[in-house]
This record gives C-alpha cells, sequence and structure tokens, in this order.
C-alpha cells in the first residue's frame, strides 16, 4: 500500500512551497487568484461559453478571463474544446483535476462568506485606531 501523498501543511514545513524556485507557486498563483477562484467555482456547476463565464463571473474583463482560463488549461485544470462552427463556438469544462481544486477553493470561498461580517468588523476596528 503507498502512502498518503503529503499534505499541503507538510509540504509547507518541509519548505518546497516556500522555496522561491519551487513550481506549485505558479500553479498557487493561478489557483488562488480573484478570478482563478472565480472560474473554478463557476465550472464546478456545468460547462460554460466563454460569454456564460463573463456575464457571470462580474467585474471580470474579456483579457483577465481570457488570461485566467489559459493559464487553468496549461495546469491540467480547465478543458477546452473548440468547435469547427461559424461563428466559434468554444466551451470551457473542468478536468477531474480541476474538479478537486474546485471543491477546494469553494471551501474557502464558503469560509469567506459565512466569515465576511467578522471580517469587515474587525476591518473598521483596525481602521478605527490606525
Amino acid at each position: 500500500m503507498n502512502p498518503a501523498p503529503p499534505t499541503l501543511s507538510e509540504q509547507l514545513r518541509r519548505g518546497d512551497l516556500l522555496a522561491a524556485a519551487c513550481p506549485s507557486r505558479e500553479v498557487l498563483k493561478h489557483v488562488t487568484s480573484r478570478w482563478g477562484v472565480l472560474v473554478l467555482i463557476v465550472l464546478q456547476d456545468r460547462t460554460h461559453r466563454f460569454s456564460e463565464l463573463r456575464r457571470k463571473i462580474g467585474g471580470v474583463s474579456d483579457r483577465m478571463l481570457a488570461q485566467t482560463l489559459q493559464w487553468l488549461e496549461g495546469d491540467g485544470l480547465v478543458d477546452r474544446v473548440a468547435f469547427e462552427v461559424v461563428p466559434p463556438h468554444v466551451e470551457y469544462s473542468l478536468t477531474p483535476l480541476g474538479q478537486e481544486a474546485a471543491e477546494k477553493v469553494r471551501a474557502l470561498a464558503d469560509w469567506i462568506e459565512v466569515n465576511l461580517p467578522g471580517i469587515v468588523a474587525a476591518g473598521r476596528r483596525q481602521a478605527a485606531t490606525a
């Protein structure tokens, strides 16, 4: 029986992620960026076209959405399927690895939403004492 892969906490203790040259930092940047998190969450439910993603994710520019999708596709988290039709039709969905990542970032997003009142109050207290 193979041992379980090390958890992120174990990796942090080992120092891999903290090392400047660690390649996992790029993936971490893509997955935990504002737009990366939101793309993963939206695609968790179903496949979407580019325009659907743009409408669902308020405030994202075409350029940032395209770049984020390219990053996540390059990391093996998003699958892009282009159909040979006019006008062009492209669909984005999560790979199994992307589905797993989406579950993790959704848990973080849910925690933020639940705790937002306390977070906002702490920010106000901090600003008041500054």
